[in-house]
């Protein structure tokens, strides 16, 4: 089990987003009032690509030991700064599966759809936390640590402090593709 440590929201398209008491989750859209709620994709340069594609990008989650990470390397980065609308803490959000499902507190059910693929925003933040949120793994191949991206499958309110319950898919672990 792992738990929630903060929940953002914001209306708009910014990078980082505010601290907030709790989320509502709605089931197919994403976060009750965030700029990227909605059943096709709202980042604005996936849209610029394809507006009809479905929106696999309804809330992002980060993993608080992250922060722990780059702060070692110097950057100070908090809850919402990176864009997340859900930190969490005590699971390894980069080891999931693609299917895999989320309980956040009581009521809300999130599908893991993928990792986030981070862009030059996060430069524009903290000039090189880009490159402190990148790795390479034993082989040799790029491993990105800014967070997965999921759908939500049963909407609720979500705040700090809630349990996060982990449910695999069927089937061998696959590893999460880019979205």
């Amino acid at each position: 089990m792992g738990r929630v440590v903060a929940v953002c929201v914001d209306k708009g398209h910014h990078f980082s987003k505010p601290l907030a008491p709790s989320i509502r989750l709605l089931p197919g859209l994403g976060v009750e009032g965030d700029a990227h709620l909605g059943e096709k994709v709202q980042h604005l340069y996936l849209q610029r690509k394809n507006a009809d594609a479905p929106n696999l990008r309804q809330v992002h989650l980060m993993h608080r030991e992250l922060f722990d990470e780059v702060r070692a390397k110097g950057f100070d980065v908090k809850p919402g700064d990176l864009g997340e609308n859900v930190t969490t803490e005590g699971i390894d959000l980069l080891g999931l599966s693609p299917g895999t499902k989320l309980y956040l507190g009581d009521e809300a059910v999130i599908e893991v759809t993928g990792l986030r693929n981070p862009c030059h925003q996060i430069d524009s933040f903290r000039k090189g936390l880009l490159h402190a949120t990148l790795d390479k793994d034993a082989g040799g191949k790029l491993v990105r640590k800014s967070g997965i991206m999921s759908i939500v499958l049963t909407g609720g309110d979500v705040r700090p402090g809630d349990t996060i319950r982990v449910e695999p898919p069927a089937g061998p672990a696959q590893p999460l593709p880019l979205v």
